[in-house]
């Protein structure tokens, strides 16, 4: 008999569409077209698709228009991503993950089992939620909420612009703006779709830069984004004519190819700081991480 123990990871859920299929297999055949059959009764037959109170299904469970399925996403010879996060700190409210390069935050196209997510989940934390997103491709911080009591308090911090997040990046160098810089610009979805690009028109993004290292190759900056645009600090860098070395995506698109995991793209989330909603006290988490080649 399937089991109603769900798996160590966190399911995706779907409302069953009305039809006049049989069971909730036929549904889920007919909702999800790419997935086979087969793969649907492998999945029941490990008790990895429950129904809304959890159970397992079994292959012959009757659809009922509405009903909620949870099941767990999985990548057929999904490649494991060769670095390992560290946890910085946690407390009854919050933990801070150190996350590496290349390691997406939740679950993504091709990376269900191999995010930070359910890494962390993996290492016996229950129910973290994270407050906020870098890019795959970014390292560093990353702010989880482990409390459902007082998440509320922690999301607003970050909707109401009550945190400040610094970024660290090596990128060309720019010696004709004069330093601190504030970029200001619009950015919308681009092409292919996964892109985004600067037009003309009222700003809806905003990022404070300085210089804090030089070398002859490059400078190292560091970047406080006011807003939370998608890829926004890769888009304005790209923008003001200092691309973020290694960048795969900003200014061209380069030909898809598998991770490079010698050339890291050149971003860090390096620190949060903000007073804490619930004490009033001043916090600061700094990552342990650093970019590669860094000039002095």
């Amino acid at each position: 008999m399937p089991s109603s123990t769900a798996p160590a990871s966190r399911a995706s859920t779907v409302h069953l569409p009305t039809g006049d299929w049989a069971s909730v297999l036929d549904a889920l055949c007919a909702r999800f077209a790419a997935i086979g059959r087969e793969q649907w009764l492998d999945r029941i037959a490990r008790g990895r698709v429950l129904d809304a109170q959890g159970v397992a299904i079994t292959p012959h469970t009757p659809y009922r228009a509405g009903l909620r399925i949870h099941y767990y996403r999985e990548v057929v010879d999904e490649v494991p991503i060769p670095f390992i996060e560290s946890v910085l700190h946690v407390d009854e409210h919050l933990l801070v993950a150190d996350k590496p390069h290349f390691l997406p935050v939740t679950p993504a196209g091709g990376f269900v089992e191999q995010c930070l997510l359910q890494r962390l989940i993996r290492r016996g934390h229950a129910d973290p939620v994270p407050l906020h997103r870098i890019d795959r491709l970014t390292a560093g911080l990353v702010l989880f909420s482990i409390n459902p009591a007082s998440r509320a308090a922690y999301q607003a911090l970050f909707r109401e612009r009550a945190i400040v997040k610094r970024y660290e990046a090596l990128a060309a160098s720019l010696p004709g703006l004069a330093m601190p810089l504030r970029r200001c610009s619009r950015i919308v979805a681009g092409e292919p779709f996964f892109r985004m690009r600067e037009v003309d028109g009222e700003a809806n993004s905003e990022t404070r830069l300085e210089v804090i290292g030089r070398s002859d190759d490059h400078w190292r900056y560091a970047l406080y984004p006011v807003t939370g645009r998608k890829h926004q600090l890769r888009v304005q860098m790209a923008a003001l004519g200092a691309p973020i070395l290694h960048d795969p995506w900003y200014p061209q698109l380069a030909d898809r190819v598998a991770d490079d995991y010698q050339r890291p793209l050149q971003l860090l989330a390096h620190s949060l700081a903000f007073a804490d909603p619930l004490s009033g006290q001043p916090r600061r988490f700094e990552t342990a991480l650093r970019l590669s080649g860094q000039p002095a």
